[in-house]
């Protein structure tokens, strides 16, 4: 590990309930190419380290063999029923020794690139918690927290990620624009996913 190690912690320990029987990290984003093994080669672009939550291997074998190959620290989430604030906590409780740092994203984000990651690491000054906006200003993700804030972010429950912290901490934010609206698009739904795909050319699942 070096001093300055931010990992980037991918969230998909989640049921993708809204997607109606299908598994949207599986959804391809290219030929051949789901959406959760798109996310990953991504944040190893950066050169930091990469973990990445999942629910049990169990329930999902197919997320699991996705990225066994890869270079990742995969955290298995024996609650992850419980919301995204026990992926972050799980995630959190495993980064590596040195970790100055945690950048957080939720792994249903298609429009976020390894520059942009790159750009808010950049901006990190070891206080400031750093939240995504879009270009004109709205508040998305990642979110990157500094390591005091790791102990609290352990403790997280619920299904409201990390709002607590960020509410608790305003005085602390440090907005960071992203080109576009690669901060708030995600893809929850069948519709998300085919309106998506009609802006970007990206291959059509029936």
């Amino acid at each position: 590990m070096t001093p300055l190690a931010i990992p980037v912690l991918i969230l998909a320990a989640g049921a993708s309930t809204r997607m109606r029987g299908r598994d949207k990290l599986q959804e391809d984003v290219r030929e051949g190419y789901p959406l959760l093994l798109d996310r990953v080669d991504m944040a190893l672009g950066t050169g930091q380290p990469v973990l990445v939550t999942l629910p049990p291997r169990e329930t999902s074998p197919d997320r699991w063999r996705l990225i066994e190959e890869r270079p990742v620290a995969v955290v298995g989430v024996p609650d992850a029923a419980e919301g995204m604030a026990r992926s972050i906590a799980c995630g959190v409780d495993a980064l590596p020794e040195g970790a100055v740092g945690v950048l957080i994203l939720p792994s249903d984000m298609p429009n976020i690139t390894t520059q942009d990651i790159k750009h808010m690491i950049a901006e990190f000054d070891g206080e400031r918690i750093l939240r995504a906006t879009t270009a004109d200003g709205v508040h998305g993700h990642p979110v990157l927290f500094p390591s005091r804030d790791f102990s609290v972010l352990r403790s997280l429950e619920g299904d409201a990620g990390a709002k607590s912290v960020l509410d608790a901490n305003e005085d602390r934010l440090k907005p960071v624009p992203l080109p576009h609206d690669h901060a708030r698009l995600d893809l929850d739904t069948p519709e998300d996913w085919a309106s998506w795909r009609q802006e970007a050319g990206a291959p059509h699942t029936p």
